[in-house]
């Protein structure tokens, strides 16, 4: 199964947290090829932006892009992303960050699901054609 694994989700793997999702992330790159697992431009930045040591950072850098990345242009994603966020604004449902919005119409033209820990990807879901991984 192909699915987008989030940020969220990401850091959690790479902080070495005994989380469900940290734990089902390694279940999938141990028992899947890790062509079935995407990251987005967007997530790649999220996850590398914070880390502080520099030996972490080139580690993590490199264990990332061993995985599929997502590139589609860039307007056609922005175009989705401001629909989806002005729907959901229309609908009073505020949504914490943007970069979700992004990620969120990279799933939808790609047809796969969103591996998450981030509620804004649920009230997105509820209101479009997105797809989430349930554990």
């Amino acid at each position: 199964m192909d699915i987008l694994v989030d940020s969220s989700v990401w850091i959690d793997f790479f902080n070495y947290y005994d989380s469900k999702e940290a734990n089902e992330l390694q279940n999938l790159i141990e028992h899947n090829n890790i062509n079935n697992i995407f990251i987005s431009p967007i997530i790649y930045m999220e996850v590398l932006r914070g880390i502080k040591d520099d030996n972490d950072f080139y580690d993590i850098k490199e264990t990332l892009l061993n995985f599929s990345i997502l590139n589609n242009d860039i307007m056609e994603i922005t175009e989705m992303a401001i629909n989806i966020y002005r729907l959901c604004k229309k609908k009073h449902i505020t949504l914490r960050k943007q970069n979700d919005c992004l990620i969120a119409a990279l799933a939808i033209l790609n047809g796969l699901p969103v591996f998450h820990k981030d509620h804004d990807f649920e009230l997105i879901a509820n209101e479009t054609k997105l797809k989430i991984y349930k554990i």
